[in-house]
């Protein structure tokens, strides 16, 4: 008969790591391999991609799995290459191994990020925010965020399929209320 208080002991430990990966902060994406001796390229989705670079571990998991499907890796060197970074992770020791990893998501756990100062958002925690405008009329919800050379792109969209795409500036974004779950733009309806 198996011993209920280790049973209790392993419960607990996937409960204590299921609650710290369900709040992994997304940070990038790994498009393909570097070389041949196991590096990745990542796409990064935040601002500041070498300050999370420099992190020992990383997580990493597909997009719309579940948590505890995330796992850790420990990061052996991470480089800036053009608009991507090229790393080396501890679990990909050749080309095949960095092929199979292509299309995974790039995390951490919230509490390992930096905290933002007023005015300065992840990219994560803006995903799936209403977007009201300034009359208080719904335009959708923010499905994802676009960078382009010029500034960054809310995409919003709406029950009804409808998408905007909404410059990420100061002369647009009125507020972002994380608490109300809310983004109040000076944006109209039928632009």
């Amino acid at each position: 008969m198996p011993d209920s208080g280790l049973s209790a002991v392993a419960d607990t430990a996937v409960a204590e790591l299921a609650a710290e990966i369900a709040d992994i902060v997304v940070l990038g994406k790994i498009v393909g391999p570097h070389g041949i001796q196991g590096a990745v390229r990542v796409y990064p989705y935040a601002d500041d991609p070498l300050s999370w670079a420099r992190l020992p571990y990383w997580w990493v998991g597909q997009e719309g799995a579940s948590p505890a499907s995330w796992r850790r890796v420990k990061v052996n060197k991470c480089l800036s290459r053009n608009a991507f970074l090229v790393a080396r992770l501890a679990c990909a020791a050749d080309r095949t191994a960095a092929e199979g990893m292509q299309g995974l998501l790039v995390g951490v756990p919230r509490e390992c990020l930096p905290e933002t100062v007023a005015g300065e958002y992840y990219w994560g925690d803006l995903f799936g925010l209403d977007v009201v405008n300034t009359q208080g009329q719904a335009l959708g919800r923010v499905l994802d965020l676009i960078e382009t050379p010029a500034n960054a792109v809310l995409r919003v969209g709406d029950d009804g399929g409808a998408e905007r795409l909404l410059p990420f500036v100061a002369a647009t974004v009125i507020d972002v209320d994380l608490a109300a779950r809310r983004i109040r733009v000076d944006w109209e309806v039928d632009w």
